[in-house]
């Protein structure tokens, strides 16, 4: 793969084999091993903490809780076999298999494990609310009354009012199930010594440097056939800080995948329009989907600012530029230009007619009339982003000022926007919103009116009485398919006052080498290895 690589980059390669702590050779094994990089460290491997994906990639190899997401979204029993949902979709039953171990432990005695009961999810949810553990996970449980083990097999969640995104929640890895013994046995230290029902079991952390999980032959789990999952031996993750190193590995064939389009050799394997080049074809698969990221402009609705203020210039900023030539620049045509609304493509919601296409000379006819209705002759804004985002401005500000908008544009740093958006303290801004949870109910937040920032995620301020009642209505409405036309409604009537400019929806790419079987792809970018596969390469 070496002669792949452009002369440029040969000694990097070179110094990185030589000097290289983390470089693997192939082995008689290297089928059994799935080898992957993780450039931002682990901070933990107690999923309370999962709150990062660095940190949910590895606790999901070794926690289950009650359901678990597939590729397409669905919610599917995992520890919880079935449920019923009772009391105008308030209570929660879920009955729970029996055949469910926890990884082998001393602590569990001469058997050296035990299966997981329901008590085991009441103390894994009370040390969720627990505020002595300051689990950054702690508000999934805020819409919950009540939980409690019914019996050894049942265990029940009552809802201080009906949620329909509920199980969705429950898919997180904060929802996992922990034994009590074994957490109380560590304390803080469970973070580094972690014991689940994953397919994949704890074996080996040395920090900053390698991550070893080895196969659960106890787990529950298996494929269509009745062949027990997973049927890797082992999974291997290493720790380089730079995504260009992390590449090179992948390169040489020392790590299997990489996830994610990094600008430090995006033109080395892509071409313009997002086709793996020549060189990699024989090498490498390339793997791509929706991923539940919306990447926008926000305005602040009470902004003082006049142009700022006017839904013509809103709506001409909006038609002004071009998404998919933005795309295909900058991004080499990763990612969907957002013609539709705020809710991503990928989520029943989403409708790709109710936002705006590029028509410079709708704009330019928009600016026009502000000019004529408020004697501006001359409007301005000020765009205010990171340094990460600034390609993408600077590319909106060339566009927008073509149809008569003068647009400036204020880098900062990362912290102080976040700090400065929540605050009402930025009239005009760049944002991202990556789904906490796949409902549209998680987007459409981000525009009820009791959601006002800095007590909630609405950034804008936008305020509008009929969408308010649509979005209490939602929560009331059990049918999918009528929640999924009111998610629809209310994205629409979002987008016809234009409190933000949305840019493009992101998309999961994932690059393996061609010897990995089954690695799927999927909306929330969570990486399933238990039904993964090497060949065994010539």
């Amino acid at each position: 793969m070496l002669k792949h690589i452009k002369p440029l980059l040969y000694s990097i390669i070179l110094l990185i084999v030589v000097s290289s702590c983390v470089s693997n050779r192939s082995t008689d094994k290297d089928h059994l091993v799935f080898r992957y990089n993780e450039h931002k460290n682990i901070g933990s491997l107690d999923p309370a903490f999962s709150k990062d994906l660095a940190d949910i990639w590895a606790t999901h190899q070794l926690f289950n809780g009650l359901v678990q997401m597939d590729d397409q979204l669905n919610v599917k029993p995992c520890i919880a076999k079935n449920w019923t949902i009772t009391d105008s979709a308030k209570i929660y039953t879920f009955n729970l298999r029996k055949d469910v171990f926890f990884h082998k432990h001393k602590l569990f005695g001469n058997d050296s494990t035990r299966t997981v009961k329901a008590f085991d999810f009441e103390y894994s949810f009370n040390r969720l609310n627990d505020e002595s553990v300051a689990s950054p996970g702690s508000w999934v449980l805020k819409k919950v009354e009540s939980f409690s083990a019914i019996n050894d097999s049942t265990f029940q969640i009552t809802l201080k009012q009906p949620f329909p995104a509920f199980l969705g929640l429950l898919t997180m890895k904060y929802c996992s199930v922990v034994p009590r013994e074994i957490v109380e046995y560590y304390g803080n230290d469970f973070r580094s010594n972690p014991i689940g029902t994953g397919p994949f079991k704890f074996k080996r952390w040395e920090e900053n440097i390698k991550l070893v999980f080895r196969l659960n032959n106890l787990y529950f789990e298996k494929d269509d056939n009745g062949t027990q999952l997973p049927y890797l031996e082992a999974v291997a993750i290493t720790f380089l800080p730079d995504k260009q190193s992390e590449f090179l590995q992948f390169a040489q064939g020392n790590i299997d995948f990489v996830s994610g389009l990094d600008a430090s050799y995006k033109d080395e394997i892509l071409t313009t329009d997002g086709k793996l080049r020549e060189l990699y074809a024989n090498d490498v698969n390339m793997i791509r989907g929706p991923y539940l990221n919306t990447e926008y402009l926000a305005f602040f609705m009470e902004t003082e600012i006049e142009e700022l203020q006017a839904l013509q210039l809103r709506k001409a900023i909006n038609l002004g530029f071009d998404r998919a030539k933005m795309m295909t620049y900058l991004r080499n045509g990763i990612g969907i230009p957002a013609s539709g609304g705020f809710i991503p493509k990928g989520l029943p919601g989403f409708d790709n007619s109710i936002g705006f296409s590029y028509q410079p000379e709708k704009a330019k006819q928009l600016v026009a009339q502000f000019k004529s209705e408020t004697g501006i002759q001359n409007p301005e804004v000020t765009l205010t982003t990171t340094s990460n985002y600034l390609s993408f401005c600077e590319f909106i500000q060339r566009e927008i000022q073509k149809i008569g908008i003068n647009v400036n544009v204020d880098v900062i740093p990362a912290s102080s926007l976040k700090d400065a958006k929540a605050n009402g303290q930025l009239d005009f801004f760049r944002a991202s919103w990556v789904a906490d949870y796949p409902d549209a109910e998680n987007y459409l937040s981000l525009f009820y009116s009791k959601n006002f920032a800095p007590n909630g995620p609405n950034y804008t301020h936008f305020k509008n009485e009929t969408f308010d009642k649509m979005y209490e209505a939602a929560y009331l409405e059990t049918d999918i398919s009528k929640r999924e036309q009111l998610y629809t409604k209310m994205d629409s009537l979002v987008m016809s006052s234009a409190p933000i400019v949305p840019m493009f929806y992101d998309e999961v790419v994932r690059f393996t080498r061609k010897e990995v079987n089954g690695l799927g792809i999927n909306a929330t970018n969570l990486l399933e290895l238990k039904s993964v596969k090497k060949v065994i390469s010539d």
